[in-house]
């Protein structure tokens, strides 16, 4: 640990004025936090963020806020008082980013908008995340995951063929719609203030995150103008070369197999040859062949099929539990799960950092931070007492 925090980060000179709760701001700034800005979140006096109180707790904090907030520090202001605004506008004046997720217009109210906070400081580059965006007819309504992917089409598609839609079991708007595009908009403008000397707003919706991510399907429905239905599409479930199937013991397994040299390797596994020149057939004929491979998969336990494909390419993965995951070779050698040494919970574990740099990797170097730890701290730093 020493040795990594000798070691100089991207982001090292970067401060960043976190406002934001729960899940998709405080992912966008652990992005910033693991590769060296100074991350500050500044939090209401009386609970914090909303994260602090979910289950199960660590410590008076829970284990979801522990994860998302390493790296971090803490200041309580109330942005209701004229003390708690002084304060935070003396953060801005040395500060590069500020991110918030309020809904638009709470942070005008407040007096504390991107157009005020330019004012005194206009390299700031001021990052808001929201469901809809600062503008279009939606801009002010409420909303979570599950509305933003229903917007884009996306939760419509999710699911089994003549079954209802079924919700991703992780936050694809909150994190790929949010999070993702958000510290990427902050590198873009911290990057494009390196030849104006100027900032600028960042305004990130999560559904237009959502409505981006749909490569595969839109370009084709802008062609034919046909709808896409649930279960039938190349992807998510048209195709037996695509699919899960359970085997003996109960679990399951994922084929992947949808170029011809995979497909053509999956169907000598399993002793279907015969299926090789089907990979593309009609609908009916994939329902068929589906039928089929999943009394062959049966057959086999899911680790006796592993055998089964150990030296085989056909793209054949087994479905892991978190127990199954959190060990797997692939997984460890990569580092996404991590042992990080509390100082006051000992060892715990962590998720790993995603993005590899070869030359100034991103490090883990302390802990989420209590509720105003370093609110003093901070405030000293500006040259001002609370």
């Amino acid at each position: 640990m020493k040795g990594e925090m000798e070691m100089s980060l991207p982001l090292e000179s970067v401060r960043v004025l976190d406002l934001t709760r729960l899940l998709p701001g405080p992912y966008c700034t652990l992005m910033l936090a693991d590769f060296g800005a100074e991350v500050i979140k500044v939090e209401n006096p009386y609970n914090g963020d909303y994260a602090r109180g979910y289950e199960p707790n660590l410590d008076q904090d829970s284990a979801f806020f522990h994860s998302l907030n390493r790296n971090k520090k803490s200041i309580c202001l109330d942005l209701k008082t004229e003390e708690g605004k002084g304060y935070f506008l003396e953060l801005v004046k040395q500060a590069d980013v500020v991110v918030e997720s309020y809904r638009p217009g709470v942070m005008e109210r407040l007096g504390l908008d991107y157009e005020q906070l330019k004012k005194v400081n206009d390299r700031l580059i001021y990052c808001a995340i929201t469901g809809y965006g600062q503008t279009g007819p939606y801009r002010n309504q409420p909303g979570h995951d599950v509305n933003y992917i229903s917007y884009a089409g996306l939760l419509n598609l999710t699911g089994e063929k003549e079954g209802k839609p079924i919700i991703p079991s992780a936050q694809i708007a909150d994190i790929g719609g949010g999070a993702l595009p958000a510290a990427v908009g902050i590198l873009l403008a911290l990057l494009e203030r390196e030849k104006s000397g100027t900032g600028q707003f960042v305004d990130i919706s999560m559904l237009d995150g959502v409505v981006s991510w749909m490569q595969l399907l839109l370009p084709a429905f802008f062609k034919e103008e046909e709808e896409p239905k649930r279960g039938e599409q190349m992807l998510n479930g048209g195709l037996a070369c695509y699919e899960v199937y359970q085997a003996k013991d109960g679990k399951w397994l994922s084929v992947g197999a949808l170029e011809p040299k995979f497909w053509k390797n999956f169907c000598e596994a399993i002793g279907r040859e015969d299926l090789i020149s089907h990979i593309n057939s009609p609908p009916e004929v994939q329902e068929k062949m589906k039928s089929q491979i999943s009394g062959i998969v049966l057959t086999k336990t899911s680790s006796e099929w592993m055998e089964v494909f150990r030296e085989v390419e056909a793209c054949v993965t087994p479905l892991l539990t978190f127990e199954e995951m959190i060990k797997d070779p692939q997984i460890t050698a990569r580092e996404m799960i991590r042992t990080f040494e509390h100082d006051t919970l000992g060892s715990i574990r962590q998720i790993g950092i995603p993005v590899k740099l070869s030359g100034t990797p991103g490090i883990i170097h302390s802990r989420a931070p209590k509720l105003g730890e370093h609110t003093d701290e901070i405030l000293k730093k500006i040259g001002m007492k609370k």
